[in-house]
């Protein structure tokens, strides 16, 4: 167990400890905080506090940082739908609602699951939660990821995403009409200070770009297609709503009312970048899945 200790500075005196904390490490959130204090594991000078705790100047924080849980990933069979496949490295199409790797909580039912039990040569750079996973896509974002099979081909794949090389288009529906065609949304992504677990264009966030072009409009809706040239998390969500067009469907970003889809409209549907042992430039398409092609009817008829 790791012990952390933090001094109150006259910048956070008067500020609640779970405030406090998070403001002084970012990797922190106010729920895991909050749970570290019931936990005990967390003590103001020598003694237990409960989390709407206000700290005063020169407080001395204790911070023990439990171990991670050991965790196995269990190997699912899956009717994975599987684009491309080598020995280096392996594309899939990710339907909508499934969750790309395990987390404590949330043990099976993922994309990881399946690969294992598709394939059992995935690179282990990301560690046992996450073999072979080199990027990600929310859950309820549907479309194609690349896998890795070897450590070798990982870095690889990751060395393309950080020169911005890696091809990444993606299509969703938007509330609002559009009035341009093209578009560029450069604005800096990182954790929502009101929630956490939200993501928010911020001062201080790591550099974002996301570029757009309208394929199509509607009467109250337009259908787009995104380019990332950077991959925050939940980039797209956040950039669209940041202008004012918010994603269809999307529980945390979206408008209160919104379409009942189970989550956003939005599919990577192109996937583009250099084979790892060959150099060669190969890239896939995966087609809207089916109710997002029914969604585009609806809207077409309604308009």
């Amino acid at each position: 167990m790791e012990t952390v200790q933090i001094i109150i500075e006259e910048s956070l005196a008067g500020d609640r400890i779970d405030k406090a904390l998070t403001t002084t490490n970012k990797d922190w959130s106010r729920s895991q905080i909050q749970q570290w204090i019931k936990d005990g594991q967390i003590v103001v000078n020598g003694k237990n506090v409960k989390a709407n705790y206000k700290c005063s100047l020169n407080d001395v924080i204790e911070v023990r940082i439990p171990d991670p849980e050991v965790l196995d990933v269990i190997p699912e069979e899956m009717d994975l739908d599987i684009y491309y496949e080598d020995a280096d490295v392996l594309v899939v199409n990710k339907p909508k609602g499934m969750v790309v790797h395990p987390a404590p909580g949330h043990l099976t039912g993922t994309l990881v699951n399946g690969l294992m039990a598709h394939c059992t040569d995935l690179s282990g750079i990301n560690g046992v939660l996450r073999p072979g996973i080199v990027h990600r896509i929310d859950k309820d974002t549907s479309g194609l990821l690349m896998v890795a099979k070897n450590d070798v081909a990982h870095e690889s794949l990751v060395n393309q995403l950080v020169a911005k090389t890696v091809t990444r288009k993606y299509r969703a529906i938007v509330h609002g009409v559009i009035p341009h065609d093209y578009g560029t949304i450069d604005a800096p992504l990182g954790r929502d200070q009101k929630d956490r677990q939200s993501m928010a264009v911020v001062d201080n966030g790591k550099n974002a770009i996301t570029h757009f072009n309208v394929l199509e409009r509607f009467k109250d809706f337009s259908f787009v297609e995104c380019k990332l040239e950077t991959g925050r998390t939940h980039q797209i969500r956040v950039h669209m709503k940041y202008i004012g067009y918010p994603l269809a469907g999307d529980p945390k970003y979206g408008p209160r009312k919104t379409l009942d889809l189970g989550g956003q409209a939005l599919h990577a549907g192109v996937l583009g970048f250099e084979h790892p042992r060959t150099g060669q430039y190969i890239e896939f398409e995966a087609p809207l899945p089916e109710y997002f092609e029914n969604l585009l009817d609806d809207l077409r008829n309604n308009h």
